[in-house]
């Protein structure tokens, strides 16, 4: 025969199995941020980027950052960018921006955006991308040239969010 007070005691000392997986989930966030913070520096200390002015350390919080080099090659997307696009940072790197859009992707804003970066200027804009299970979704863009401390542009950084409100 069960005894029931040790049963009413089980019920009132339990913790909910899901208020477990929302601590891990957060944990796994914030590491997720400490290692994207730890991977930018490497490679703004590698090409010498002044950190502060790119306001990276606050922005990476609530925005996916995406660096390019020159060639609009990716080779650097932080760890936001799975839980906006599908796709993992290894997925992405390589590969150009180009890889989100589709056919509802607007070619003027395209056109505009090939212009500033050819001019080396920055821009903002919102596209209609696609994630990986061929999804749209609204994407705001805020990006513009890297240049190191000698002058130069290096890299091309992106913020990105998705745009809830359209």
């Amino acid at each position: 025969m069960k005894n029931k007070n040790s049963d009413d005691s089980l019920q009132r000392n339990s913790v909910p199995i899901l208020a477990w997986d929302f601590h891990y989930e957060y944990l796994n966030e914030l590491k997720g941020l400490s290692d994207d913070l730890k991977r930018v520096s490497k490679i703004s200390n590698e090409f010498i980027w002044d950190e502060k002015k790119l306001n990276i350390q606050e922005r990476i919080k609530n925005e996916v950052v995406l660096v390019t080099d020159l060639d609009l090659k990716i080779v650097f997307a932080s760890s936001g960018i799975k839980k906006m696009t599908g796709y993992k940072e290894e997925e992405v790197l390589g590969k150009t921006p180009k890889m989100f859009q589709g056919p509802a992707t607007s070619k003027k804003d395209l056109k505009d955006i090939r212009e500033a970066v050819k001019k080396q200027i920055p821009f903002a804009k919102t596209l209609e991308n696609y994630r990986k299970n061929g999804q749209t979704y609204k994407c705001k863009i805020d990006a513009s040239p890297i240049y190191n401390l000698k002058g130069e542009i290096s890299h091309f950084i992106a913020f990105e969010k998705q745009d809830l409100s359209a």
